[in-house]
């Protein structure tokens, strides 16, 4: 008779539930650390880096931040207070609902990486670390020591899972580089919120008013960053910075209030973008901000498609195009073929009606398709717009679109007397072309986002909702798929058509080029749908953030040269492998990926 033995599997030292930290410094001096290296980075950012003005921002003045040094006294700040209100001091304990140690080290590594970013910028650019002041180690040495003290603070470690000796040595040094993902993973976890105390209605609505300015005073210094190391810190610092708030739980606090009002979220938040104008002191940062809401305001029509209906349009931009050649046919152009000025109200609601009947056109016999099929036959209609309005110039078919000269030299829009192109003063304040364009658009986006809102909270809406989930069963329940969906396209195409009369008055000129699938510039298909994904899909606020940062960041990463794209393709790759659900996501959405995550007592369609 013989007895088998087996090798029992090893388990790893179970440490589930020990309270350590990443680095081995007993809690309380580290966390002295973290709030004193704060502090300490706050001072220094008040102290000359170097001695030479050569590098931008001139870092050679005592008692006056400038530059990079603004941002990384900003870091230092939030290291020192998060610190603050960790240990309970009274007055600061509003500013970590869930908890501060995730806050303080993500707050911590903000003002390291933006310091030490700096000192490699200056000491490449100057010639060495010899060119650095005290104040410039004294920045470095404080950043350092928080960032270790916010590293050592405690947090519960996941148990390790059991691992079979006879695992080869690649297996088993994947399963550690597992455990060692998951312990960093739970160092930055974010606890559980507090309940939050009940405050009057004026007091709630004073907090969306400060949160909206907070917002407008970030995004009025990031479109101004006047040189690109000032920009890569403001991304570092922002990033970092915006993280902390939602590890605290001031981000989940605030979005329970703009739910609670949305009416008056959505008034307060266009008010802030209507008052952006008037915080610029030349027509220089308007541009890019008009075109970031024609940008915006076409994701968020395609995200009516993708993002409530579920369905995957790659040649979305056309409906834009389409838009923009009715409005500059019939603008009075001397390069339009009819010999037509219309007012604009007319010109839009016609470029609106042209598109949407495009999307009746294109959708009818495509929309029986699905998934991958339906991605291609889209994808062929948005080629085929800009080939045949490449070839409508008389030689290649009908003498209609000019061929890729395009319709040129188009009118400034004049609307009850008001001269678009002209400069204009308001109570003291001047603004210039693409400022009374920013604030057309911005009603123009207004129109949409109540559109979307209003949509998807109807009948119509929760049908899209279903068809995303489950055709089958939405079909099986009784929902005309085929109806509901060529709606969707439809309404999708007008909002875009809508947002395209805007941009042919713009522009000036609408060229085929500007309509491609894929380019450097947006607006474009895979921009756009890339805009919806990244923001979050199903929201209002996503694609209108995830189109702000698609604009920007590529017109800001232009000193990368040769790099841009791969720099930003890299950064979206990341993002999608460590956030899929979008920066701003729907609240089910965010389930769906993260099933860890604790599911809110109340869920919606629209969120918790």
């Amino acid at each position: 008779m013989t007895t088998q033995t087996t090798t029992p599997q090893t388990p790893a030292k179970d440490t589930a539930g020990a309270n350590t930290g990443l680095v081995a410094i007993p809690p309380h001096i580290g966390r002295a650390l973290a709030t004193g290296g704060g502090v300490l980075t706050v001072v220094s950012a008040f102290l000359a880096w170097t001695w030479t003005s050569a590098f931008p921002g001139d870092l050679t003045v005592y008692g006056y931040p400038g530059g990079l040094q603004v941002l990384v006294l900003i870091g230092g700040a939030l290291t020192a207070l998060f610190g603050l209100a960790s240990y309970g001091v009274k007055g600061l304990r509003w500013l970590a609902p869930a908890g501060a140690d995730s806050a303080i080290k993500l707050a911590a590594l903000a003002a390291f990486a933006t310091t030490w970013y700096t000192i490699a910028a200056m000491s490449a650019q100057l010639g060495g670390l010899a060119n650095l002041e005290p104040g410039g180690w004294i920045a470095g040495i404080a950043t350092l020591t928080a960032l270790l003290g916010a590293l050592s603070l405690p947090f519960e470690r996941p148990a390790p899972d059991p691992f079979d000796p006879d695992d080869s040595s690649w297996e088993q040094f994947r399963h550690k580089a597992r455990h060692q993902r998951t312990v960093v993973k739970a160092a930055f976890a974010s606890g559980t919120s507090k309940p939050a105390r009940e405050l009057p209605a004026f007091a709630e609505i004073l907090v969306i008013v400060a949160a909206l300015t907070l917002g407008l005073i970030v995004f009025t210094y990031g479109i101004g960053t006047e040189y690109d190391e000032l920009f890569v810190g403001f991304l570092v610092t922002a990033g970092f910075g915006f993280a902390a708030a939602a590890k605290a739980g001031l981000v989940n606090r605030v979005s329970a209030l703009t739910s609670k009002h949305r009416t008056v979220t959505m008034v307060g938040a266009f008010a802030a973008a209507a008052a952006f104008p008037f915080t610029q002191s030349d027509d220089q940062y308007a541009t890019i901000g008009v075109y970031i809401l024609i940008f915006a305001t076409v994701a968020l029509g395609l995200n009516i498609v993708v993002g409530l209906a579920g369905l995957l349009d790659l040649g979305y931009v056309a409906f834009l195009g389409v838009g923009a050649y009715t409005a500059a046919m019939v603008s009075g152009s001397p390069s339009s073929p009819f010999d037509l000025q219309l007012p604009f109200w007319a010109s839009a609601l016609l470029g609106a009606a042209v598109a949407m009947v495009f999307g009746v056109l294109i959708g009818a016999p495509t929309l029986r398709l699905r998934g991958d099929y339906l991605a291609i036959v889209t994808l062929g209609f948005g080629e085929i717009f800009r080939i045949t309005v490449l070839n409508m110039d008389g030689t290649s078919g009908p003498d209609i679109t000019n061929g890729s000269n395009g319709i040129s030299s188009i009118p400034n829009l004049n609307i009850l007397g008001f001269d678009f192109g002209q400069e204009h003063s308001f109570g003291g304040f001047t603004i210039a072309r693409f400022a009374n364009y920013f604030l057309l658009m911005l009603l123009i986006t207004l129109v949409v986002v109540v559109v979307f809102r209003r949509s998807s909270d109807s009948r119509i809406g929760r049908a899209w909702i279903a068809i995303r989930e489950d055709e089958t069963a939405a079909l099986a329940m009784g929902i005309n798929g085929f109806r509901v969906k060529l709606i969707a396209f439809a309404l999708g195409a007008a909002l875009a058509g809508l947002a395209g009369s805007v941009q042919a008055h713009v522009t000036y000129t609408v060229t085929p080029e500007q309509y491609q699938f894929a380019h450097v510039v947006p607006p474009n298909s895979a921009f756009l749908l890339a805009a919806v994904v990244l923001g979050g899909m199903g929201t209002i606020s996503g694609p209108l953030v995830g189109a702000a940062l698609l604009y920007l960041i590529p017109a800001k990463l232009q000193f990368l040269g040769d790099y841009q794209l791969f720099a930003f393709g890299l950064a979206l790759v990341l993002l999608m492998r460590f956030r899929p659900e979008g920066l701003i996501p729907n609240r089910r959405r965010q389930l769906e990926f993260h099933e860890e995550a604790e599911a809110p007592t109340v869920l919606s369609k629209a969120g918790a």
